[in-house]
């Protein structure tokens, strides 16, 4: 696996946005985010059913250790104004049994809350979470994933600059890939696929 980034941070570093602040997951996150994952809304295209609590802890483990073994991975989202958990944003190597395979290009995914959809949150946190990624990945390429009916995904995804790449088989289902480059990386990307 190449590095995607150097040097490698052991937590997610703090970013703040007009509306968010984007941290460190914590421990004391967990029941928020059992209930976030264990709603139909937001499982919907992303498993097809709630989470466990169960795979809600793993999950926060992973997003912890991405950060100390890799140097980056997915941020909490806290309102700025309550101090209330209202999602997760960030970019992770999850190994994903996909065909075609990802490699090692950075995953981006962000999931919210029901409360807060439809308000713009997913653009606002994306945006700051790819000018961090933009300024520390050494791959000028990350990727996204989608439930080719996720309308609202898909539309925030074109906002931020993804672009379908091609059609992929995750989990038995026609899954849409898209690939976002860096602003003026380009020629460097077309050079680095051999093209």
């Amino acid at each position: 696996m190449t590095e995607a980034i150097s040097p490698v941070l052991s937590t997610a570093p703090e970013i703040l946005t007009a509306r968010t602040r984007m941290r460190a997951h914590r421990i004391a996150d967990f029941d928020a985010m059992v209930a976030m994952w264990s709603d139909d809304i937001v499982t919907r295209y992303i498993l097809g059913r709630p989470s466990t609590a169960g795979e809600t802890w793993g999950r926060l483990l992973r997003y912890i250790g991405h950060w100390q073994a890799l140097g980056f991975g997915y941020w909490a989202i806290e309102d700025r104004e309550s101090g209330r958990f209202i999602g997760e944003v960030g970019f992770a190597h999850y190994k994903r049994d996909i065909e075609p395979p990802l490699g090692d290009t950075p995953e981006a995914g962000w999931v919210l809350s029901p409360n807060v959809h439809g308000k713009g949150i997913a653009t606002e946190v994306m945006t700051a979470a790819l000018d961090w990624a933009d300024r520390n990945f050494s791959d000028p390429k990350t990727v996204c994933i989608f439930d080719p009916e996720h309308e609202g995904s898909l539309r925030v995804a074109t906002k931020l600059g993804y672009h379908l790449s091609h059609m992929a088989t995750f989990m038995d289902n026609p899954t849409q890939v898209m690939t976002r480059l860096r602003p003026g990386s380009q020629y460097l990307a077309l050079i680095g696929e051999g093209i």
